[in-house]
């Protein structure tokens, strides 16, 4: 049986998995490791990203959580069936491997593709001040939730309202740069 195509190779080998990856004020988490596969290094992964397997597109991860991160670039990834799986730069073996489970992986933020105009990055829409289309203050944008036909808003502010994101029905304007979006929505709802 052969082996499923590889999605993604060879990164530039300046990033040293054996230095700690430079502080930084942010990351942006993607995923996490999950489980070892094999005995030569590789992991299961979970991804966090739209579709999961963008998660394999980033050339250079940082592994770690809190204030502990490396960086490991990635040198291999494949698709095999359901399960996400990456070989890193530095692991080469199943005990490399173990020490990473539970581990998340983040990117940094200047790692991130330019999103085409009207699409956002949940980040960046997390802690926008939210008024109605009078200019009256609905809240702050605390997270958005995933509910199969579109994203939702979970807004708050004197209460928790759940406000549909669909850009030009109840999204009227998101403007990054004043850190404010405009929504079609009774303060009633």
């Amino acid at each position: 049986m052969a082996a499923p195509p590889v999605l993604a190779t060879a990164v530039p080998a300046a990033v040293d998995p054996a230095v700690p990856a430079a502080t930084t004020p942010e990351r942006v988490l993607i995923g996490e490791i999950k489980a070892v596969f094999g005995t030569r290094g590789w992991v299961k992964i979970h991804s966090e990203t739209r579709p999961r397997e963008a998660i394999l597109d980033y050339r250079a991860w940082q592994v770690g959580h809190q204030q502990d991160w490396r960086a490991y670039p990635l040198e291999e990834s494949r698709v095999q069936g359901p399960v996400l799986l990456a070989k890193l730069r530095g692991v080469d073996d199943r005990e490399a491997a173990e020490a990473l489970i539970g581990q998340r992986i983040a990117v940094l933020p200047a790692d991130l593709e330019p999103l085409p105009a009207g699409s956002y990055y949940w980040r960046d829409l997390i802690g926008l001040s939210v008024v109605d289309t009078a200019g009256m203050p609905l809240g702050i944008v605390q997270g958005l939730a995933e509910t199969g036909s579109n994203d939702v808003l979970r807004v708050q502010g004197e209460r928790e309202r759940l406000i549909p994101f669909v850009i030009g029905l109840y999204v009227i304007e998101v403007d990054l740069g004043a850190r404010r979006m405009t929504v079609d929505w009774q303060p009633e709802d």
